[in-house]
């Protein structure tokens, strides 16, 4: 299993955790990259956020072998058995103690910015990291966590060694992890983006998670909308089904592009995410969500059930118009598009503008003549088959249409500088026919 980032990790890792949101745990993220995963799983279960600081005590001569950890409030784990194996001196466990304990202290005031620690007392806790390579830091953890009141602890990861897996799962409540591959060398391998989380970005999800946003599923109103700025994630029932989203609304956003995503695509694609973030510095609201659960994704078939990825899609708009007054466009990949076009062209659909990348409208087919939004058709120049059903697709529409072909692209467009072509051709577009002038 591979992640894009920590937050598509954490949002992962959230569903796997579901069944706990009844008791009313507390999420506990392992800095630094623990944080951002943990950041996700608190907001899925809305259960509060902290961070749990924890140093491992090394053996002064042999520094990776821990003989304890320390915590806040004066938590000690010690191994004896350690300790007189090594036959440490008590002068030597002091100083090593003692200089991780400033060191604990100066990260807990760090990363709280002068908030207290959550009581764990009589709580499930649940400790979260980004990956676990020996588990010495996660096992650490538990105990400190343990030794703080927490009732239940329980150690989520998203991925993890099968060995360290055995041996965590005897020393927890209850071990969660996606994906245990037995080729593992190191976390980082298992994620496209496993890029440093430096100590800014972990004081400022922090401070977010104490804010106490909306609970998962809220929406501004349309007046809210227009005066301030909105970034979170959101549940849509469509069609019977909850489906997680990401809604980002820049302050006087004066429309909002929904997007489609097509086969083994999601949301938290970095191609989806570089071209809403075109559109959101142009001043355009975004919503990027998943048409498929993720057990519906498993089974193929389902990506190419394009009534029922429009079916949603429409229930999706619905469930957006009541929260935004704003024009809707739609902008879709691969078979998202042909979603895309299924659903503007539905009679009563009210969609401004449709832009189609790498798409298949032909599995719209005869239901093109019917859209009336203004579309446009992005294909790669070295996509050949897909330029001739995207050209096939231009003589049976009805609407205003363009087809842009991008010379030496390809269907994914990861050609240096294709994608944001792709990004700006369709701010172009929907500034040009989504955007109402005031």
């Amino acid at each position: 299993m591979l992640f894009t980032d920590r937050a598509d990790a954490g949002h992962r890792l959230a569903e796997a955790l579901r069944h706990l949101e009844g008791e009313d745990p507390v999420v506990l993220g392992l800095p630094r990259g623990g944080v951002p995963v943990a950041f996700q799983v608190a907001r899925a279960l809305h259960a509060p956020l902290d961070v749990i600081v924890v140093r491992k005590l090394g053996v002064p001569y042999q520094r990776e072998l821990g003989f304890g950890a320390i915590g806040e409030g004066g938590v000690r784990v010690i191994s004896d058995e350690i300790v007189r194996r090594g036959r440490l001196e008590q002068a030597d466990l002091a100083s090593v103690e003692h200089a991780e304990a400033a060191e604990l202290a100066r990260q807990a005031e760090r990363f709280r910015a002068g908030r207290p620690r959550l009581s764990l007392e009589g709580r499930t806790a649940i400790v979260v990291d980004d990956g676990i390579a020996t588990g010495a830091t996660a096992a650490a953890a538990c105990q400190v966590v343990r030794a703080h009141g927490a009732a239940r602890v329980v150690l989520a990861v998203p991925v993890a060694p099968p060995d360290a897996a055995e041996r965590l799962r005897g020393a927890t409540d209850e071990f969660v992890c996606l994906s245990t591959p037995f080729a593992f060398s190191a976390v980082g391998e298992w994620y496209q983006d496993f890029s440093q989380t430096p100590d800014d970005e972990v004081v400022s999800l922090l401070a977010q998670a104490a804010a106490g946003p909306g609970p998962e599923g809220s929406a501004p109103d349309a007046e809210a909308a227009a005066d301030e700025a909105v970034e979170e994630e959101v549940a849509i029932d469509a069609a019977g089904v909850r489906l997680t989203g990401d809604l980002s609304l820049p302050a006087g956003a004066r429309a909002v592009v929904m997007f489609a995503h097509g086969s083994g695509s999601s949301r938290h694609s970095p191609r989806n995410r570089l071209v809403a973030t075109a559109l959101n510095e142009a001043g355009l609201g975004t919503l990027l969500f998943d048409l498929l659960t993720p057990a519906e994704e498993a089974h193929r078939a389902n990506v190419f059930d394009i009534a029922t990825l429009a079916e949603r899609l429409t229930d999706a708009t619905g469930w957006l118009r009541d929260r935004t007054a704003v024009p809707v466009g739609y902008f879709g990949a691969s078979t998202g598009a042909a979603a895309a076009l299924w659903a503007a062209a539905a009679p009563g659909a009210d969609v401004g503008a449709v832009v189609s990348r790498g798409g298949r409208p032909d599995l719209a087919g005869p239901l093109l003549p019917g859209v009336r939004a203004p579309t446009l058709l992005i294909v790669g120049g070295n996509d050949s088959l897909v330029i001739d059903l995207n050209r096939e697709a231009e003589a049976a529409l009805r609407c205003t249409t363009r087809l842009d072909i991008i010379p030496g692209a390809t269907h994914l467009f990861e050609e240096h500088g294709a994608l944001q072509q792709v990004a700006d051709l369709a701010r172009d577009w929907f500034i040009s026919h989504l955007v109402k002038e005031a």
